[in-house]
């Protein structure tokens, strides 16, 4: 069986710069590592190939050096990566996003079951996970806390904000995996001398059969219109004193502003 695990590249940093011609964000400088919350279904898909045979393959898009989080992939466990890389695809949408991995996924597959985390900790849209699902036409399973394979079908466990849920579903399907779900491994020392051999399958948008229009910017059918940075310019009163005289000094305060 085959399975295939997106991750995306975010920046390592709170410091982020946005580009004031396109209001996306500015990577380049940027130091940057794989999405914490996609390691999550990539231990869940290794531990899926553990269970009943198969392989694991890693996908990203991004820049030449997203093949950083395909190396971190292949330590940990992954057999393989694809790399969707193309200047094209540079201030992608969800929509753009999740049309090209789609393309990618059908180009390169076909696979059993695609697994997602639940968001990117630079967008946190969660939307990238079932746009793939809406493009391949497949069924999707969103917040899954528990996965196991038994009786050709995945037994999946869905938490909501009350109680969990339990579903069956036989592939091929996208799910979205929660942290509750598991506790990744670290890389081994033999993951990661296979990572240092990496090669990568890069595919560019033509390989994809997408033309400019479908991908990138151009591609992307939200706009950021414009940004506000909040600004941090509210006064503070340090108040002193035994408990009984701030009590009195804080309300006296707040009848002189009108609050009480």
């Amino acid at each position: 069986m085959k399975f295939a695990v997106c991750l995306k590249q975010v920046p390592d940093t709170t410091d982020l710069k946005l580009d004031p011609e396109t209001n996306t964000l500015m990577r380049e400088g940027v130091e940057a590592i794989l999405n914490p919350l996609d390691e999550f279904p990539l231990e869940a898909a290794l531990r899926l190939r553990d269970a009943c045979g198969g392989t694991v393959t890693a996908v990203t898009m991004g820049p030449p050096q997203a093949v950083r989080v395909l190396e971190k992939a292949v330590a940990m466990g992954a057999d393989d990566a694809i790399l969707a890389s193309d200047r094209a695809f540079a201030g992608a949408d969800t929509w753009a996003t999740s049309l090209a991995l789609a393309r990618v996924l059908e180009t390169c597959g076909p696979f059993a079951v695609i697994l997602c985390g639940k968001q990117a900790i630079d967008g946190d849209t969660a939307q990238v996970g079932p746009g793939i699902a809406a493009h391949l036409d497949i069924p999707q399973v969103t917040y899954v806390t528990n996965v196991k394979w038994a009786d050709d079908r995945l037994h999946l466990a869905r938490l909501f904000d009350h109680g969990t849920a339990t579903v069956a579903v036989a592939p091929p399907v996208v799910i979205t995996v929660l942290k509750e779900a598991n506790e990744p491994r670290l890389p081994t020392l033999a993951g990661r001398l296979r990572s240092l051999a990496l090669e990568p399958r890069v595919v560019s948008a033509g390989d994809l059969d997408l033309v400019p229009s479908q991908v990138g910017l151009k591609g992307s059918p939200t706009r950021v219109v414009t940004i506000d940075i909040p600004k941090a310019d509210r006064d503070r009163t340090l108040m002193t004193g035994t408990p009984p005289e701030m009590a009195h000094s804080l309300v006296a305060a707040l009848r002189g502003r009108g609050l009480a």
